[in-house]
């Protein structure tokens, strides 16, 4: 699978543990930073992220700050994205299953390693179900062109 990845400097090290278990697993994945612990601001890696999306170059992504927050508030407001917070294997599932989630969130300092990795991989294996959930994906797609500033 093609996937995206990036964090700010709060993600860091999780973005770099999940990257090397995506690379072990066969996926090509594009890393669009951070690399570094450096302070940077998570509105641009997000932007970064979602043009890989939206390009079709990734199909989906997983963002990482420091509670998973910021950067999915970002990634929400690019048109096509659809980001979901993510701190427990249930909550991957149904992202994808009901919602189409393409970007999965998590917070480097709200959850450990090992149930990320578990995280990531339920994210990756959900498929959208379709059905009844369609017309709400829809009406979150209609969403997108109705709020302007």
């Amino acid at each position: 699978m093609k996937l995206v990845i990036g964090s700010d400097h709060g993600g860091f090290h999780l973005k770099e543990t999940i990257l090397a278990h995506l690379r072990e697993q066969g996926h090509e994945v594009h890393d669009c930073g951070t690399h570094s612990t450096d302070s940077c601001d998570y509105p641009l890696i997000a932007t970064a992220a979602a043009d890989e999306i939206r390009s079709g170059r990734a199909e989906l992504g997983i963002l990482i700050c420091g509670t998973g927050i910021g950067i999915g508030i970002a990634a929400n407001k690019i048109p096509g994205i659809r980001a979901a917070l993510c701190h427990d294997v249930f909550s991957a599932r149904a992202s994808r299953q009901h919602n189409d989630a393409n970007v999965l969130t998590l917070g480097e300092r709200v959850i450990g390693a090992g149930l990320a990795l578990t995280i990531v991989d339920e994210f990756l294996a959900g498929e959208f179900e379709g059905g009844r959930h369609s017309r709400r994906v829809g009406q979150l797609r209609d969403l997108e062109g109705v709020y302007h500033e």
